[in-house]
């Protein structure tokens, strides 16, 4: 799509340059089967959003003020696999009992914004629209949600339908339809009507840019303060939001450069994914992590020694932070390529939050630094000093420095701070420009 027909991209609503997201994955927090015998049409409904509901003070005393919820609409199995757009999951609650927007209302009532998983590359193959062009094929209504090419097919025969990277159960829908697009249109404008605030774009890598800037506009003339944000795993994230005027894209590069870089104990490889990091800001301000519902936790992938490490780089450089439920206690999971391959990853919460440790307290001191900061979130990183296993950056305005030192040896390091004069986070002493951290030590330091 060539730049020229591209609309120019919107501002960023205002709120987004303060927010940070607490991530949830709901079927799995709930404890839900997402692996289910019995149709989910056909179960009883369980009201289990409400324990969601009480862990939002935990949120609150942990600094964030966002929560972004994985998929909430009925699904066949893990939620991906949508066959309603406009019910709840009943694994989770019922519109009729107003489970989602007593959720919604009591995270607001706590300023906590709302952001809802929009899976709109595909559906399940059990959504009514796919059945129905199983049953009627081209003359079924439903038709044109999907790309088909029907030549040679016969009454009886298996639907010719795309699948989502060869998944059975994830049916392509068609990008280039005017029906799919009000659909999600339709489906955007009414849970932001709902109270939400707005969506992460499932697969949106695998979705035409033009497809967006078609979508986004429409919903942004009714809601224009929703925030839209796109999963994009791999590709040029600045050419895809201009031609998508998406808000953000997730960085799986910083991620990449952040658990490799801490891992592997090459800082070189996580400073030269800030380089690029810093390189988008120039279009957009993307949205960053170091754990999320696709990926091993951070504590898994760097070791528990290293969590902080991850989370000081997290919150002091550019972005709109996402925090992966968990990861503030340092919770453990592995992803594995299997069936059932997620579910250490995304697994049932205990009613009520556990006490607060020494890694939950890391959480609270690097939101609130940020909270403090709120300039970081556009902010250019600077690298200051770099070996294999040590590395220090620098993020600042005029009035304001925040530098991160990190240390991935066995031995202590002596390392420069710039014009920072002092430890805000982790821990470290400062003497005449320069921080000694211990064996894997780090610090978030300011200028007084």
């Amino acid at each position: 799509m060539s730049t020229d027909t591209v609309p120019s991209l919107p501002p960023e609503p205002d709120w987004v340059a303060h927010v940070m997201w607490w991530h949830v994955y709901p079927l799995g927090f709930v404890g839900a089967d997402v692996r289910p015998e019995t149709p989910v049409a056909d179960r009883p409904v369980d009201h289990r959003l409400d324990r969601i509901t009480g862990w939002l003070d935990h949120v609150v005393g942990l600094g964030l003020n966002g929560l972004l919820l994985g998929p909430v609409f009925q699904s066949s199995t893990h939620g991906y696999d949508t066959v309603d757009h406009f019910r709840i999951d009943p694994r989770l609650g019922d519109d009729d009992d107003d489970d989602f927007d007593r959720l919604v209302s009591a995270a607001h009532e706590r300023g906590i914004r709302v952001l809802l998983d929009g899976v709109f590359n595909h559906v399940g193959r059990d959504h009514p629209a796919f059945r129905a062009i199983e049953a009627d094929g081209p003359a079924a209504e439903s038709a044109s949600l999907f790309g088909i090419d029907w030549t040679g097919w016969n009454p009886g025969d298996p639907v010719p339908v795309g699948l989502f990277e060869g998944h059975d159960i994830l049916v392509a829908l068609d990008h280039g339809s005017r029906e799919t697009e009000d659909l999600v249109v339709e489906v955007m404008a009414h849970w932001l009507g709902r109270g939400v605030d707005g969506w992460r774009l499932d697969a949106a890598y695998a979705v035409p840019p033009e497809f967006w800037a078609r979508v986004l506009p429409r919903v942004r003339e009714r809601f224009p303060e929703a925030w839209f944000s796109g999963e994009v795993i791999h590709g040029d994230a600045a050419a895809i939001v201009r031609a998508s005027t998406m808000d953000s894209t997730t960085q799986y590069e910083l991620w990449q450069g952040i658990w490799h870089g801490i891992a592997d104990r090459n800082c070189h490889e996580l400073a030269h994914a800030l380089e690029r990091h810093v390189a988008l800001l120039e279009t957009f301000v993307p949205t960053t992590f170091v754990g999320n519902h696709d990926v091993t936790r951070i504590a898994s992938a760097v070791g528990d020694r290293f969590v902080g490490h991850a989370a000081a780089v997290l919150f002091t450089v550019a972005g709109t932070p996402i925090v992966w439920a968990g990861d503030e206690y340092g919770w453990t999971g592995v992803k594995e390529e299997r069936v059932g391959g997620d579910d250490a990853v995304r697994p049932a919460f205990p009613d009520a939050p556990p006490a607060p440790d020494a890694t939950t307290h890391t959480y609270e001191a690097l939101v609130a630094l940020r909270r403090r900061n709120p300039w970081l979130h556009r902010a250019h990183t600077d690298v200051v000093h770099l070996t294999n296993t040590a590395l220090v950056l620098r993020t600042a305005t005029a009035d304001a420095v925040v530098v991160t030192a990190l240390n991935l040896s066995d031995d202590p390091v002596e390392l420069p701070v710039a014009d920072a004069t002092q430890v805000e986070a982790g821990g470290g002493a400062v003497a005449d420009g320069t921080v000694r951290l211990p064996s894997a030590g780090w610090a978030v330091l300011t200028r007084a």
